[in-house]
């Protein structure tokens, strides 16, 4: 019979995360993790694997996360639609500004470094952004149910517009950029959403 782990296995993860994510997948060796969670390297690869697996758990554990979060930021009722979307780009200039570090998005930052020859990557990354999309989307549709955006606009169109000033916001905070450059590129998107004609 097997004997029971004797460790946290999401402890391990999230200081894996945070190894990946500071140091990319590259640069991060399985070394570097057994010293960081204080277990033998036998003991992580009979958990999870080799690198390659074992950043695959981090990677769809962190999409999962991502896209949680923004599903719980933009729930909630049509009238309040444009209110939640609006903080929900400026929420993301601040956490981006406040990334002192610099480490951007692991979404993006696992993605630009494997997806290109790891498929699991992205194929995870993919469906990530498809849901992020999806969710804008279905905010940008209870605006204009709501009267806050124009009905004849396309929202699958500004979903994706608003998706691609969230990423460029992440990359050039992750560039250096200031907070005030990154909130005025927020409130610059916001504004040329289409209002409706009165």
């Amino acid at each position: 019979m097997a004997r029971p782990r004797k460790f946290d296995e999401q402890q391990v993860l999230d200081t894996a995360r945070e190894r990946f994510w500071s140091g990319g997948y590259a640069a991060t060796r399985m070394e570097d993790i057994a010293e960081a969670t204080g277990l033998g390297k036998g003991s992580l690869y009979g958990a999870f694997g080799g690198k390659r697996e074992l950043f695959h758990r981090v990677f769809d554990e962190y999409c999962g996360s991502v896209v949680d979060a923004v599903s719980r930021q933009l729930r909630g009722n049509d009238a309040d639609a444009y209110a939640r979307l609006s903080a929900h780009v400026y929420a993301m200039a601040a956490a981006t500004a406040a990334d002192t570090a610099h480490r951007g998005c692991l979404l993006a930052k696992g993605a630009a470094e494997l997806a290109e020859h790891d498929e699991t990557v992205a194929k995870r990354a993919r469906a990530a952004i498809e849901a992020l999309q999806a969710l804008l989307e279905g905010e940008i549709a209870a605006c204009q149910r709501n009267g806050d955006i124009a009905a004849d606009a396309d929202p699958g169109e500004l979903a994706a517009l608003v998706l691609a000033v969230l990423r460029g916001i992440e990359a050039l905070g992750k560039a250096g950029a200031s907070e005030e450059t990154l909130t005025d590129i927020a409130r610059t998107a916001l504004a040329v959403l289409p209002r409706p004609a009165h």
